[in-house]
């Protein structure tokens, strides 16, 4: 018998009907028999609107309960897990209520508003025998398993530079103040919304390479270009170095007022490249080349693509069902250790430009 984990939903916003969307799909159209997914409970500001969620969402099951508040998800029995789809500044605060009342957490990305936060929420599901991780949904996708193991099989050596993109233009111009793009008391602007993915393919290609012998970044250099509507970042790059054992750089870049560059993401070897192709987030394929010498010239290109059922969040609640199924309280693909190098990378990046949340956004002080 597959393990069913039983989940709780927290928001109904886009991110959350999308997840709940593939926890429908049929396991059996990704090959995978061991876990399967149930939704039993979902919370909005009002039991109409959690309602309204059920039934565009879960359609045919009536016995999914709707709340009007987040902490009758929490205080319900039948939940095993949580899916935390809010603006990420509540992160925190929701995750704590959710470990503290005995819940598995997946939280949405960026993870919380500072690394301080992330530590906190670490150490509270650690304390509690509890699994927590970043919804990092990209880690688990079939497309990127595949490119880590030619990436590392040996034959195109170690990683030498990395470019990264996402971007998107969101018009603010023509939007509320309180548009979460825009409102730093959401932690609104480009990097803690679009930037999780470009320092995503970062922490794959160059951080888990192995030469790298999982040594953090030896520097981050940031550079931010505000808003002219409000205080938070328009458009952000940020160079990341990996030289203790790797001599890798990466190169990532994230907007919120114009497309997003047409390469994706391409990662540079000694003796070859990878292109990932656009988006970045969910690749439909990507693309090998491999050199005659190192620097040379290309003589082999192979092209690698994939298909599945659903959008794709489905594979990392895959992994939420093994982890709690075994016992395991972090994922050993997408780690604590990963989460938090990610949320201290973008705490560096927003200090050096300058990109300071309002008073009592963060929950905990980032100096501890």
């Amino acid at each position: 018998m597959a393990f069913e984990l039983r989940w709780g939903i927290i928001s109904t916003g886009r991110i959350a009907s999308d997840f709940v969307k593939d926890l429908l799909v049929d396991p059996a159209t990704r090959n995978v028999s061991d876990v399967a997914h149930k939704v039993v409970a979902v919370g909005s500001r009002s039991t109409e609107s959690a309602q309204k969620f059920i039934d565009a969402y879960i359609k045919g099951d009536n016995n999914v309960k709707p709340y009007s508040s987040y902490a009758g998800v929490f205080a319900d029995k039948d939940v095993d897990a949580v899916y935390i789809g809010t603006p990420h500044t509540l992160h925190y605060e929701n995750a704590v209520d959710a470990l503290n009342a005995g819940k598995h957490v997946l939280c949405e990305k960026a993870t919380t508003s500072n690394a301080a936060e992330t530590k906190a929420l670490i150490k509270l599901a650690k304390e509690n025998n509890l699994f927590f991780m970043e919804a990092l949904w990209t880690r688990f996708h079939p497309l990127t398993l595949e490119l880590k193991k030619i990436a590392e099989e040996g034959a195109l050596g170690d990683p030498v530079v990395l470019h990264a993109d996402l971007s998107s233009d969101f018009h603010t111009e023509n939007q509320p103040l309180t548009h979460r793009m825009l409102d730093p008391k959401l932690g609104g602007g480009a990097l803690l919304d679009l930037g999780p993915y470009p320092m995503f393919w970062a922490m794959l290609a160059l951080y888990e390479h192995p030469s790298n012998k999982n040594a953090k970044p030896t520097s981050v250099t940031g550079s931010i270009v505000k808003s002219t509507i409000t205080d938070v970042d328009a458009s952000t790059s940020w160079t990341v170095n990996f030289t203790e054992h790797l001599k890798a750089q990466a190169i990532l870049t994230c907007s919120m007022v114009v497309p997003a560059a047409h390469f994706g993401a391409v990662i540079r070897y000694k003796n070859g490249v990878i292109k990932v192709a656009a988006p970045i987030y969910r690749p439909p394929s990507f693309t090998v080349q491999y050199f005659d010498s190192p620097g040379g010239n290309v003589v082999r290109e192979e092209t690698r693509a994939f298909s599945y059922v659903g959008g794709g969040w489905h594979f990392e609640a895959d992994e939420v069902a093994r982890c709690v199924k075994a016992g395991r309280i972090e994922s050993d693909l997408w780690t604590h250790e990963k989460t938090i190098i990610m949320m201290e990378t973008f705490d560096e990046v927003r200090r050096q430009g300058k990109y300071v949340l309002p008073e009592g956004v963060e929950k905990v002080d980032r100096v501890q």
